[in-house]
């Protein structure tokens, strides 16, 4: 697996971003859906990455700088034929190692709740992640989001 920067202009990529949104939309309320679309993704403030086999992309992953310290993960999505085979953690293994480059002190998420989410929630808990309090301007008080973090 090479994990490569960039690539939102590459036809995959972009699929892969339109499921991700419709996947969001069609598991959460349009006002609890905080998925970013390219034009975001492409703000100076995100890195992005893909996840590739050959020429077959695996997954997705972004980073948004909060502040010099934090750091939030955005757009984490893996292919649905490529489920189950490491790209997710490879790419959270990633951000990781960018982060902590970075100098962050610390790394946050905020994501959806329910069934359609379970798999994600048990990722970042493999890593270190806990639940936490909203971050950066989202609604306290959505019961579509879960947030969670963890000390870099």
């Amino acid at each position: 697996m090479q994990i490569r920067e960039g690539g939102l202009d590459d036809p995959q990529v972009l699929a892969l971003l339109q499921l991700h949104l419709e996947s969001m939309h069609a598991h959460s309320p349009p006002e609890s859906v905080h998925a970013l679309d390219v034009g975001h993704l492409k703000r100076p403030e995100i890195s992005f990455w893909t996840a590739w086999e050959d020429d077959r992309l695996l997954g997705c992953a972004a980073l948004r700088e909060i502040d010099p310290t934090h750091g939030e993960i955005k757009s984490m999505r893996t292919d649905p034929g490529q489920l189950r085979r490491g790209t997710g953690a490879a790419l959270l293994r990633h951000i990781l190692e960018v982060a902590r480059g970075r100098g962050y002190r610390r790394l946050s998420l905020e994501t959806g709740t329910g069934p359609a989410f379970e798999a994600a929630h048990g990722l970042y808990r493999q890593f270190g992640f806990t639940d936490c309090g909203p971050l950066a301007g989202y609604p306290a008080d959505d019961p579509f989001s879960r947030f969670l973090s963890r000390v870099l």
